[in-house]
C-alpha cells in the first residue's frame, strides 16, 4: 500500500496572479497606459476584443481577495506590480497613489500571515517606453533598474522575495517575434535584442534592489523553461532540432543568468538574423547576479523534428497562430501535435515532464534552489445546479503535478515551494476571458468570487501538507 505524500514544514505554498490580468482600474489612481492596454484595444489582437479594463476588479476588491487567500491558508502570494501604475511613463515622476496601492496590499498580506512575493514585470511595459523602442532599446533596461530601486525603497524588507521578471521568453519572443503578445511586433532581430535587454535589466535591477536593501535580500527570476523531446530519439537530425529549440527557449536565459555566457551555438544559429552587436563588454558580468531561488513555470511539453522542407511545416508549439514564429532563427524545425489529454489551452497534460525539468535543472545547477512559481490548467468550468464548480480535471492536474514535484524532491532536487496558477479566473492575454485558470471562479458580469472544488482541495493540502487523494471529496465551508 502506498503512503500519501507529505511535504516538509519548510515547503512554501502559495498562489500567483499578474497585475494586468486581474486589476482593472486602468484609468484610475494615476495609472498610465501599458502596451497591453494598447494591444488589447487594437481590433483583432485579442479574442472578442476583450481587454483588461476591468478584469477581476482587484484594484477595488483587493481586501476581499486577501481574505480569500487567508481562508485558503496560503503561506505566500505572488503578485506583480503594474509598472505604469507606479510610474506612468516608465521614467520620470513616480505616482504616489499607485505606490500606496501596493504598499497597502503588502501590509494587508502580512497582517493575514501571507508572505508577499513581488514580481516587478509581468509584461505590462509603460507605453511611452515602447514608443521609444521598448525592449529593443537598451535604455529600457536602465529605466527598469530605476523603477526596481524605487519599489525596493518603498516596499522594503516587507517583501519576502523580489522577482525581477516573469517569463522573459514570452515578453521577447511572443511580443517582438511572433507578435501574438503585446507590443505585437514580428521581427526576429527585435526579439533577440529584447532577449538581451531583458537579461540586462534583470541584472541591473537585482543589483539595484540589493544596493537599497542589502546583500541578503532574496532575489529571483521566473522562467518558463521548455521540455522538448525529439520525435525520433535515434535521429541525429531530430536531436539537433531539440538542441536548437533548447538554445532559443532555455539557453538564451539560463546561459547568461547562471553561466555568465550565451550558448555559442545560439549565436551561430541566429547569425543570419542578428549579429548580436547589442551585447556590450561587461554586460554578461552585470547580468549574472546571484539568485536565492530560480522560479520555474511549467504547463506542458513539446515534441519536435527536423523539417525537411516538404509540405507545410507543423507549428503545434502551444502558442497562438501567427505568420511569424517565436522560434527566431530556427527555420528547419517543426513542432508536432502531442498526444492528449489536453487542457482548454490545447496543451498536453504530462506531469512527469515537470520531474524531468526539475531533475535536469538540478543536474546542471546543483547549488541553485528552485521554486514552482506557476503551475495550473485551464478547463471549461461550469457552475453545477448545486451552485458548485466541480473541476475534477484541475484537481487531478494539480495532484499529479505535485506528485511530480515530490518525485523530484525524492531525487535530491532542492525545490522550496509551489504556487498554483492561478488564484482567480482572469484575462488570459490574447485569449481574453475564454480560458479559466483560477481555483476561484470569477463571474465577469457580477465579479462574484466562488471557490471551485480545486480550491477546497488545495486548502486541505495546505492544512495537512499531505497530498489529498483526488477521489476525496473536499470539505465545503
Amino acid at each position: 500500500m502506498s503512503t500519501a505524500r507529505t511535504f516538509a514544514p519548510s515547503f512554501l505554498w502559495g498562489s500567483a496572479t499578474a497585475a494586468y490580468q486581474i486589476e482593472g482600474g486602468v484609468a484610475e489612481g494615476g495609472r498610465g497606459p501599458s502596451i497591453w492596454d494598447t494591444f488589447s484595444h487594437t481590433p483583432g489582437r485579442t479574442l472578442d476584443g476583450d481587454t483588461g479594463d476591468v478584469a477581476d476588479d482587484h484594484f477595488h476588491l483587493w481586501r476581499q481577495d486577501v481574505a480569500e487567500m487567508k481562508r485558503l491558508g496560503l503561506g505566500a502570494y505572488r503578485f506583480s506590480i503594474s509598472w505604469p501604475r507606479v510610474q506612468p511613463g516608465g521614467s520620470g515622476d513616480f505616482n504616489a497613489d499607485g505606490i500606496a496601492f501596493y504598499s497597502n496590499l503588502v501590509d494587508e498580506l502580512i497582517g493575514a500571515g501571507i508572505a508577499p512575493v513581488v514580481t516587478l514585470y509581468h509584461w505590462d511595459l509603460p507605453q511611452e517606453l515602447e514608443d521609444a523602442g521598448g525592449w529593443t532599446n537598451r535604455d529600457t533596461a536602465y529605466r527598469f533598474a530605476e523603477y526596481a530601486a524605487k519599489m525596493a525603497h518603498e516596499l522594503g524588507s516587507r517583501v519576502s522575495v523580489w522577482t525581477t521578471f516573469n517569463e522573459p521568453w514570452c515578453a521577447a519572443y511572443l511580443g517582438y517575434g511572433s507578435g501574438v503578445h503585446a507590443p505585437g511586433r514580428t521581427n526576429g532581430a527585435d526579439a533577440l535584442a529584447a532577449v538581451h535587454h531583458l537579461n540586462l535589466a534583470h541584472g541591473l535591477a537585482g543589483r539595484a534592489i540589493r544596493e537599497v536593501l542589502g546583500d541578503d535580500t532574496k532575489l529571483s527570476i521566473t522562467l518558463n523553461l521548455h521540455v522538448t523531446r525529439p520525435d525520433d530519439p535515434t535521429s541525429a537530425a531530430d536531436l539537433e532540432a531539440v538542441r536548437r529549440i533548447d538554445d532559443v527557449g532555455n539557453g538564451a536565459f539560463l546561459g547568461p543568468l547562471l553561466d555568465g555566457a550565451y550558448p555559442a551555438t545560439l549565436f551561430a544559429d541566429t547569425a543570419h538574423v542578428s549579429d548580436w552587436s547589442f551585447v556590450l563588454d561587461g554586460d554578461l558580468d552585470l547580468i549574472r547576479v546571484p539568485l536565492d531561488v530560480l522560479g520555474v513555470n511549467y504547463y506542458s511539453t513539446g515534441r519536435v523534428r527536423h523539417f525537411s522542407g516538404e509540405g507545410e511545416r507543423s507549428q503545434a508549439d502551444g502558442h497562438r497562430d501567427s505568420d511569424a514564429s517565436p522560434w527566431v532563427g530556427v527555420d528547419d524545425v517543426e513542432f508536432l501535435p502531442q498526444p492528449g489529454p489536453y487542457t482548454e489551452m490545447g496543451w498536453n497534460i504530462e506531469a512527469p515532464g515537470l520531474t524531468e525539468l526539475l531533475v535536469s535543472l538540478h543536474a546542471a545547477y546543483p547549488d541553485q534552489p528552485l521554486m514552482i512559481t506557476e503551475n495550473g490548467a485551464a478547463f471549461d468550468d461550469s457552475v453545477a445546479p448545486d451552485g458548485r464548480i466541480h473541476d475534477a480535471g484541475r484537481v487531478a492536474y494539480l495532484h499529479d503535478h505535485l506528485e511530480a514535484v515530490g518525485v523530484a524532491i525524492d531525487a535530491g532536487v532542492d525545490v522550496r515551494g509551489y504556487f498554483v496558477w492561478s488564484l482567480l479566473d482572469n484575462f488570459e492575454w490574447a485569449y481574453g476571458y475564454s480560458k479559466r485558470f483560477g481555483i476561484i471562479r470569477v463571474d465577469y458580469d457580477t465579479l462574484t468570487r466562488t471557490w471551485k472544488d480545486s480550491a477546497y482541495w488545495y486548502r486541505e493540502l495546505l492544512r495537512t501538507r499531505t497530498l489529498p487523494a483526488i477521489e476525496s471529496a473536499p470539505t465545503l465551508s
